[in-house]
């Protein structure tokens, strides 16, 4: 199911999707609305890792399949907007369908 590197890329950009808008949701809300400024650090962690994760996996799939730089930059990009990873998700699920029949 998982092709070693752009499955648990694909995997792991919707994960940093999700954990970004948790975030979002701690530091907009519990933060700056209800005052608890230790509210972002357990969301803050965690979408930390995932996203440090993510940057390895980004750079193990650009090297694998001799990804141009420009689409390695947008899927990075595609990581900093909110909602921007799950509309990418479709782009990497036809690369990933699209290989997994030429192999």
């Amino acid at each position: 199911m998982f092709q070693f590197p752009l499955g648990l890329l694909r995997l792991f950009s919707l994960l940093d999707g999700i954990s970004f808008i948790i975030l979002l949701y701690f530091a907009i809300y519990e933060k700056r609305i209800l005052g608890d400024d230790t509210a972002v650090r357990i969301p803050g962690m965690v979408h930390g890792v995932i996203f440090t994760i993510f940057l390895i996996l980004l750079y193990l799939t650009m090297e694998k399949r001799k990804w141009p730089i420009k689409r390695a930059a947008l899927v990075f990009v595609c990581s900093l907007i909110p909602f921007a990873p799950f509309f990418l998700e479709t782009k990497l699920k036809n690369e990933q369908e699209g290989s997994a029949t030429q192999d």
